[in-house]
């Protein structure tokens, strides 16, 4: 399940966390509306972030694979949770591992022919 959240750098101020495009959407024009008289301030921000509360956009490329592959699987188990479980933090080292090495073994496979 996908989370997002809208953030408005004048008020400083975070939105709940919200499962879907269209009410983050709702969220930041009814702040718009009810703060800043309809007008978009400067900054604002709103986008997809990880259980753990972080943006996707502000992590690595490798960081955010990590958290995407976690965060599908974290969502088996509960699919509108926050936070982690170690375990499938540790799925998502072990997958990513997994495939770095099947891409190795066949590259050197390749190479050595």
């Amino acid at each position: 399940m996908r989370r997002y959240l809208y953030r408005c750098p004048v008020c400083l101020t975070t939105s709940p966390v919200a499962h879907g495009l269209d009410e983050v959407a709702d969220e930041a024009v009814a702040h718009r509306q009810a703060i800043h008289g309809g007008h978009f301030p400067d900054g604002e921000s709103a986008g997809e972030i990880d259980r753990l509360g972080r943006w996707y956009a502000s992590l690595g490329q490798l960081t955010a694979l990590h958290a995407r592959i976690a965060d599908n699987l974290a969502d088996l188990r509960d699919p509108k949770g926050m936070g982690r479980p170690l375990g499938a933090s540790a799925a998502a080292a072990l997958a990513i591992a997994a495939a770095a090495a099947i891409v190795l073994g066949v590259l050197s496979a390749a190479l050595s022919r």
